[in-house]
This record gives C-alpha cells, structure tokens and sequence, in this order.
C-alpha cells in the first residue's frame, strides 16, 4: 500500500503543468507598482521645491517681458534689510507662541469638562464645534467684521452702554493683533477640543479608578496620569496648531487686511502681496524658502522638548 502511494504521487508530479514563470521578477512589479505614486511625489513636492530654490536666486519680475535673470544672493541680501519682512515674522511668531498655547489650554479645559458625565454633554459637544464647520473667510467676517465693528456691531455698542465709550478693536496695531488672536482662536479651538476629547477618552479608565480608591485628588490624578497619557496626542494637536497658525492669511485679510498699516501683516500675507499682486516672484520666492527654515526649525524645536517630556515621564 505503501509503494501504491508514492508511486501515484509520482504519477500526479509528473502530469502536473509546471508553474509559468513570468517575464517580471517579483521585485520589479513591486517598483512598478510604486512608479505611480514616485511620479506624483516628484510632480507635486519634490519638482516644485526644486524649482522654488532655482526661482529664489533670480530676479523674475512677471510684467519684464525680458524673463528672469540669475542674481545671486540679491534677494536674501535684500530680505535681511526689509523692515516689514521681520515685522510679518514676528506676527507669525505671535499666533504660534501666544495663540496656539491659548487655544491649548482653553481646549484642554474644554475636554476635560466634556469628558465628565454633565447634563447635556452632546449638545455642548456639538455646539463647540460649530465654529470650525465655518470657513476661515466666513469666521472672521462674522465675528471681525460683523460683530466686533466699532460702528455697527453689538459687542462695541454693549460696552458702550456698559461705560466704555467710543471702543474699537482695530484702530491701534496692538488692539489689531489681539483681536485677530481672538478671533483665530474662537475659529480655531474645536478642532484642539476634537482632539484631546479623543484622546482623553482613549485613556485606561483602570487606572484611574484604581487611583481614586487609593485617595488620589482629581488633581493629582490629572497631574500624574491624565496630563503625561494625553502628552502625544497633546504633541500631534499642538504641531498641527502650529503649522496651521504659521500659514494664517485668511481671517487676516478679511478682518484687517493686515493693517493699521502692516501692524497685522503676517508672512503668509506679505509673500502673497509681493508675489501675486507685485509679481515680485524672484523676491517673493526667497521670502518663502525663509520661511520654510523658520517653520520647519520651530516644529523641530517643539518636537525635540516635548518628546523629551514625554521619554521622562514614561
């Protein structure tokens, strides 16, 4: 029986159709497949940065007819003496290092609360997140320039019948900028909310219940546990916040236009103005690899800190 068996297995071997080679080895239909999105890739990210960094070292004037002209380092040389350059980096230094920790900490406290069991806790969770179903545009146009306008709208005739006469948001570059802090932030939070809420409640409800029962305050519990267990996904929100606060243009343009002046003037605003409406586009272009440096040692710095705090908490 046995001699039986081996030798029909011989049999079936030898009568079945031998695997068909193909004429693409595994490894090359692997690239092949990868060709697509390397085209897209280098079509849309690599190509451009390419040519940007090309563009940055020419003088491109788009109404010289005579095209673009290689000059060097001319247009750092002049972006270093520009005054209102450094004074639009500044404000987007301002939106990220005041605006985004404001919007943290109110939407921290947000969440917190949220994640209680309070007496309607789902409409309050929906209409935190009403702003952020707006557009930019349509945000700032209704709070800057509708509600907060000093001739027409109802918050500046409030104060007035409260005792604080003549008050206008927008007349001084300070007032300007706090206000548009605020407004940003208002638009801005849910999407902060929408995260941490997330996260806190992805957290090991165990080990919380565990601490109560051993007389941990809520405090102490917050300290302890809930804050260092939110930390990465505090990180992700707060880099995103930031990248999101670094490009800021839209609620500037409509509320203020970057003005009194260009006391409100943000780099995003000043490259468009220079580029897109001067057709400086040489000078405009160098302006954008600065602060591509800027944006990207800034989001490197918070990494390098907070993930630092978060290896010594865990």
């Amino acid at each position: 029986m046995a001699n039986e068996a081996v030798r029909s297995d011989a049999m079936r071997a030898a009568v079945a159709p031998e695997p068909q080679r193909t004429g693409m080895s595994e490894a090359w239909q692997r690239r092949l497949f990868l060709l697509p999105a390397v085209v897209v890739t280098f079509a849309i990210v690599i190509f451009p940065t390419i040519f940007g960094l090309y563009v940055s070292f020419t003088d491109w004037q788009l109404n010289d007819p005579s095209g673009r002209s290689f000059n060097g380092l001319d247009n750092f040389r002049g972006i270093f003496r520009d005054g209102r350059f450094w004074n639009a980096l500044q404000n987007n230094f301002l939106f990220v290092g005041v605006g985004v920790p404001l919007q943290y900490l109110v939407a921290l406290g947000l969440a917190l609360l949220l994640n209680q069991d309070i007496r309607g806790r789902k409409f309050f969770r929906v209409a935190f997140l009403l702003p952020f179903m707006m557009s930019p545009v349509a945000a700032g146009w209704m709070v800057g320039r509708s509600i907060m306008d000093a001739q027409r709208g109802p918050l500046p005739i409030v104060l007035d019948r409260l005792g604080f006469e003549n008050v206008s948001f927008f007349d001084t570059g300070s007032k300007a900028i706090f206000s548009l802090l605020l407004i940003d932030s208002w638009y801005s939070i849910p999407f902060l909310l929408v995260m941490l809420l997330a996260g806190l409640q992805a957290l090991p409800h165990e080990v919380f219940e565990a601490a109560r029962i051993d007389g941990a305050t809520g405090w102490q519990s917050f300290r302890d546990m809930t804050f260092p267990l939110l930390l990465p996904v505090s990180l992700t929100a707060v880099v995103l916040r930031a990248v999101f606060e670094f490009k800021v243009i839209d609620i500037i343009l409509v509320v203020t236009g970057g003005g009194p002046g260009d006391a409100t003037e943000t780099l995003t605003a000043y490259i468009y103005r220079r580029g897109v409406q001067g057709l400086d586009v040489g000078y405009a272009t160098a302006m954008s690899q600065l602060f591509l440096i800027a944006v990207i040692a800034t989001i490197t710095l918070i990494l390098v800190t907070v993930g630092r705090r978060v290896r010594q908490m865990t």
